[in-house]
């Protein structure tokens, strides 16, 4: 795909690999608009990678957020022609310290938000004459488990299945859905506990790359796995 002149809409994007991919579309010469729940830096993205003002607060996990976002996009550009479904949460507890209000935020944002920004996406790419592709970011776990972090396997168990189907009823509608599961990164999803292999973890600017690579290959790969390298 040429990315030069194409829509896309990147959720998740004031910081870490949705950062990395926004900047990564604009060298390209895409036309980004950001999204996040948090202005101060989302505002301080926008600015860094060249899109001020085009972002958007929204919190993914309310559908209305989303369709706003959606809608901003279509009014300011016209179309959307890729949208990446990045935003992602999670919590480093195991099955007897879960906090359950914190999973349920954490299922409203990796599942729910996923569901709202792949409905938005389809909504309006079926009806253009370019059609578009999603993108989900999902993890490697979704594959494999983490003995580690239960609930959050289970919102990317979850998140990949939805993925699956949704790729399905899109193919129908002439949109291309890919969905990208890389493996641990060093960002700021992990402030609240480092895992031991911290050291180990990718370097989200080089997944951005890959994610952007795979994009505009005349035949992208639509389930794109990115391991850490000794994995």
């Amino acid at each position: 795909m040429e990315l030069r002149g194409k829509v896309a809409v990147v959720t998740g994007a004031s910081k870490g690999l949705g950062l990395c991919l926004a900047e990564e579309l604009v060298k390209e010469g895409a036309r980004v608009v950001i999204s996040s729940r948090g202005r101060v830096d989302l505002e301080a993205a926008a600015a860094k990678i060249g899109v001020f003002p085009f972002f958007f607060v929204a919190d993914v996990s309310v559908e209305k957020d989303v369709e706003k976002l959606a809608n901003e996009a279509v009014s300011r550009f016209g179309c959307i022609d890729i949208w990446v479904n990045n935003a992602g949460v999670w919590i480093p507890q195991g099955t007897k310290d879960l906090d359950m209000a914190r999973v349920r935020d954490m299922f409203g944002v990796n599942v729910f938000g996923l569901m709202n920004g792949s409905k938005a996406a389809l909504s309006r790419m079926a009806g253009q004459d370019n059609r578009g592709t999603i993108v989900n970011i999902i993890s490697t776990v979704a594959l494999k488990g983490q003995e580690r972090s239960p609930a959050y396997c289970a919102s990317k168990f979850a998140a990949d299945g939805y993925t699956k189907l949704l790729a399905l009823e899109a193919e129908r509608e002439g949109v291309r859905v890919i969905a990208v599961y890389p493996g641990g990164m060093r960002t700021n999803f992990h402030d609240e506990k480092k895992p031991a292999d911290w050291e180990d973890f990718m370097d989200p600017a080089d997944v951005a790359e890959k994610i952007v690579a795979n994009l505009k290959a005349d035949a992208p790969e639509k389930e794109l796995v990115l391991k850490r390298p000794r994995k």
